[in-house]
């Protein structure tokens, strides 16, 4: 008996969906599980976890905060970068902050939940503490001396062109010091939460200060990676570094410059990406080599 041609055809599709499900659903996956597990390869197939006696501390593939229960740095250990993944380095979080260079004003709110911080401002704010934790210049152009962004809003009488008959330093408030007392004759308000500048009218105007051209603290130490599950941090991040983790230790410098030279890797293939110093490898080494008083 014959079967119809509509039924043939529907069988066949049912026989190329099994044969397709256990090639590609199954064998596909086994083999490559499989092929995960050969000596040289299981370690990075499982995670590239890293384990002290016994006891997993880590991923080197994910990077992680070195703070205390308040979320202050401790100083005994090299500091990684900012994190915008979920509370910091959270893997069901990556994610960037998907804030860009003209993301320089602050939302102030007397809601919590209402208020946010602007690019710049998080930036200011890093790299002043920063700054203060390793004893190096924290300055940057457009901050402000108290690490927030070096912004205005300039009023004028007729829009664009008129005089200027109002100045607000956009991202300071009381009980704040204005970074400029006036601007073009005019003194300078502190801004109020819950106020609008921008709607109202005024045109943002960043200052530059008088901060170097080329800050001592380095831009990785103050802006999250694109994934926010950088392990590494740059050589220079490091460097700055050195001298408190050192003091902290009761050890030569120059035998921890050593150890960050240890564990800093190069650039893929020798011309793809930076340099890089694994913080949690750097840590755990410092742990063993010089243990903390």
């Amino acid at each position: 008996m014959r079967l119809p041609s509509w039924l043939t055809q529907h069988l066949a599709a049912l026989r190329a969906v099994l044969v397709f499900t256990v090639l590609l659903g199954l064998a596909y996956p086994l083999a490559l599980v499989a092929a995960g597990q050969l000596p040289g390869l299981s370690g990075t197939a499982d995670g590239s976890l890293i384990t002290v006696d016994g006891k997993t501390v880590g991923s080197s593939l994910i990077g992680q905060s070195f703070t205390d229960g308040d979320g202050n740095p401790v100083p005994r250990y090299f500091q990684s970068r900012p994190s915008a993944a979920g509370d910091g380095y959270d893997p069901t979080s990556t994610a960037a902050g998907n804030l860009g260079p003209e993301s320089v004003v602050d939302t102030l709110s007397t809601d919590p939940e209402a208020a946010s911080e602007s690019l710049l401002t998080q930036v200011c704010t890093r790299s002043r503490a920063v700054g203060a934790l390793d004893g190096v210049d924290g300055r940057r152009p457009y901050c402000t001396p108290d690490g927030v962004g070096a912004v205005l809003a300039v009023f004028r009488a007729d829009g664009l062109t008129g005089p200027v008959i109002r100045v607000v330093s956009v991202n300071q408030v009381a009980p704040a010091t204005p970074f400029v007392s006036s601007w073009q004759g005019v003194p300078v308000e502190l801004a109020r939460p819950d106020e609008d500048y921008v709607a109202a009218g005024g045109l943002i105007v960043p200052v530059r200060g008088d901060a170097p051209a080329t800050p001592a603290v380095p831009a990785d130490a103050v802006t999250a990676s694109g994934s926010g599950l950088d392990p590494h941090i740059s050589p220079a991040y490091a460097q700055i570094q050195v001298a408190r983790v050192a003091r902290e230790r009761a050890a030569d410098p120059a035998a921890v410059r050593a150890l960050v030279a240890k564990h800093t890797t190069g650039r893929s293939l020798g011309f793809m990406g930076e340099p890089g110093v694994n913080v949690l490898e750097l840590n755990l080494a410092l742990d063993e080599r010089f243990p903390a008083r």
